[in-house]
């Protein structure tokens, strides 16, 4: 009687122990370096993600990813890239998530996760304030476009019969512009509307993009093969939304709330 007593004993510890072992799963099982929340970024595009006057990265994007890893009891680690190696660098594994303002398409759902989004971005047209030539997004057919090639931005404007000028982050998108080098540009109304924020003197002009490109829902990126890295940041994306720290962040980069539909 008392080894069988003994037996039912150490089942029950045993069984204890291992409900405690997954009670106790941290954040830090789903990333690929423990207690850290790795997050790659450009780190150049205003307001998203750069570079201050002291050379601190600094942005929507980079306290967003502070933020998120807070939550997480995570420490942030940011890996700066360009656009065209983000992605790449995540099929390596050299992040956990791209937070990079990152579009949802249905081409990179079928190969990724993505979080709930946290943006809900328009794009809008940009051209030089004398610019007689381009009145409605339709006028684009045949003009020079400064775009990132593989950008959302970069598709819709050779969908709409523009040649694309390649161009790696905002500021030279502007410059390229002003230089005559490119007719105008179809960026997100938010990295715009920051930018003459910070530049209202700046010589350009906006216009509508009507109905022919959609609004875009911004979210982060992971990888397919873990989708509790993805239940993870999208509880601390719901908490930041719920306690208006995503609200005070747009406001804070973007001068408006661009976090809702």
């Amino acid at each position: 009687m008392k080894k069988i007593l003994s037996l039912a004993s150490v089942l029950l510890i045993a069984l204890a122990l291992t409900a405690c072992g997954k009670s106790k799963e941290s954040s830090s099982d789903l990333t690929q370096t423990k207690d850290t929340l790795t997050i790659g970024l450009e780190g150049t595009y205003r307001p998203y993600s750069y570079h201050d006057s002291d050379n601190k990265l600094t942005g929507f994007e980079v306290e967003l990813g502070q933020q998120l890893a807070k939550k997480m009891d995570l420490k942030p680690k940011f890996v700066e890239s360009k656009w065209d190696s983000l992605v790449a660098g995540l099929d390596a594994n050299k992040y956990d998530v791209v937070l990079n303002n990152v579009g949802v398409t249905k081409e990179r759902q079928a190969k990724y996760n993505f979080t709930s989004p946290y943006i809900y971005s328009k794009s809008i047209l940009v051209v030089k304030k004398d610019n007689t030539s381009i009145k409605t997004i339709k006028d684009i057919k045949g003009k020079k476009m400064a775009q990132t090639v593989t950008s959302e931005n970069g598709a819709d404007a050779k969908r709409l019969g523009a040649d694309v000028v390649s161009t790696d982050d905002f500021s030279n998108t502007i410059s390229l512009i002003l230089d005559g080098r490119a007719d105008g540009t179809i960026n997100s109304n938010d990295a715009v509307y920051s930018y003459l924020k910070e530049k209202p003197d700046t010589n350009i002009k906006t216009i509508s993009t009507g109905s022919e490109i959609t609004s875009l829902k911004v979210a982060g990126l992971i990888q397919k093969n873990n989708p509790k890295l993805q239940k993870k940041l999208d509880a601390a994306l719901k908490e930041l939304r719920a306690d208006g720290s995503l609200s005070k962040l747009s406001k804070k980069y973007f001068g408006s709330d661009i976090t809702n539909k």
